[in-house]
């Protein structure tokens, strides 16, 4: 598989697929085959007839809601550029409220997640398991002086970015339950978990009210991202005072302003303008391709978990002549590599010289290359663990 549907790795090693994974030959042949083919036309143009267009992007965001085992009776898919954008949708509707939102986030946050404390009213990052249980226990951690009025977002990723290590997706229904969290929602960035992980939305009671993801994680291509909505929660985002073109029936602009906004389905309220039309046909075709390749993301779980275990294996047991580590890896003290449960495909890790000074990436780099072994690195995108891991002894 590896020489017929990703030739492009032939003699390479590549170590960023939590920034992007690689799209199959496959992938892109059967797009590129289907877009000589096909007429796309704007999915707005007659509302009366649906085209092709507007066929296929119903049907494939049935396709995903397939994908993440979610009942199109409690779910709906917002098709959004990336998890970045879905978690800015999210923030807009939750400033629109009229006394603004609060705002609790966990520490190891995307850095797309941090930036919504910007626009609440009072935040908190939940930075050690102690103080989360304290919170989810119902204790006060933000000011009360008009809090009954506004909402409160929780939002905490799947995966860590950081070091990989999995949160507890039944926070979101411990929220749920707590009589003291009554108007608390929570948002699940899980773009870091699901190109290596399933992520079952089938019992809509439990699960998050929100999920932010990337599809290009997953697939490869094509560069999308999506919000997934519980329905019964849809209706504290209808307080966003931005509409574009395709969520309104009709405005008026002479005399006093007002908009009548299209209330038929979650997505149709906030897909602003003409949405991905040829990304959103390559991502059907990128989910069933995803499937003839792998078969269900339990076998894409099991194999990768494999991987990371082994890769971490190796690398921490390779030393210096003076018997000094080669590699410095960080991971959460309660993580462990083969518990897909705790630990995720992700390895973190310093490469340090045999007086323990610290190697550059840079320095990785060339000396994968002096050796014919070109090789791609990650950046960290999480603020919270960088700072963390600077000031750690």
């Amino acid at each position: 598989m590896r020489q017929t549907e990703y030739p492009l790795l032939d003699n390479k090693t590549y170590l960023d697929h939590g920034g992007t994974t690689l799209s199959s030959k496959s992938l892109i042949d059967t797009f590129c085959t289907q877009m000589k083919s096909s007429i796309l036309s704007n999915p707005h143009s007659d509302v009366s007839r649906p085209s092709f267009s507007a066929r296929m992007i119903e049907q494939t965001r049935q396709k995903v809601l397939t994908f993440f085992n979610a009942d199109p009776d409690h779910w709906d898919v917002v098709f959004t550029a990336n998890a970045t954008a879905a978690i800015k949708l999210v923030m807009e509707c939750f400033a629109g409220h009229g006394q603004g939102f609060d705002y609790i986030y966990h520490s190891n946050a995307h850095t797309s997640l941090v930036g919504v404390r910007e626009q609440s009213q009072h935040s908190r990052c939940l930075s050690i398991v102690e103080e989360t249980e304290y919170w989810l226990s119902g204790g006060k951690l933000l000011p009360e002086t008009e809090a009954a009025t506004r909402p409160l977002l929780f939002a905490f990723p799947a995966q860590s970015n950081m070091n990989g290590e999995r949160l507890p997706l039944w926070w979101a229904s411990r929220v749920r339950k707590c009589s003291r969290l009554r108007d608390t929602y929570s948002l699940l960035d899980a773009a870091a978990l699901v190109p290596t992980s399933p992520l079952n939305l089938g019992d809509h009671t439990a699960a998050p009210d929100f999920v932010a993801l990337s599809f290009y994680k997953i697939f490869g291509f094509p560069d999308l991202g999506a919000l997934v909505v519980r329905k019964s929660s849809a209706q504290v985002l209808r307080r966003r005072k931005y509409f574009g073109e395709g969520t309104t029936e009709i405005i008026g602009c002479i005399g006093t302003p007002w908009a009548e906004r299209k209330e038929s389905s979650v997505h149709a309220y906030f897909e602003d303008g003409t949405i991905a039309i040829r990304s959103i046909l390559a991502l059907s075709y990128a989910i069933d391709t995803h499937r003839s390749l792998f078969d269900d993301m339990a076998q894409v779980s099991k194999h990768t978990g494999w991987r990371a275990k082994t890769l971490h294996d190796r690398l921490a047991s390779l030393k210096h002549a003076n018997g000094m580590p080669l590699c410095h890896i960080h991971k959460a003290p309660t993580s462990i590599y083969g518990d897909p449960e705790s630990q995720g495909a992700t390895l973190t890790f310093n490469v340090r010289k045999w007086n323990i000074e610290e190697q550059s990436r840079g320095g990785v780099s060339v000396e994968g290359k002096q050796h014919t072994r070109p090789i791609r690195l990650a950046v960290q995108p999480s603020g919270y663990g960088i700072c963390t891991r600077l000031v750690d002894p």
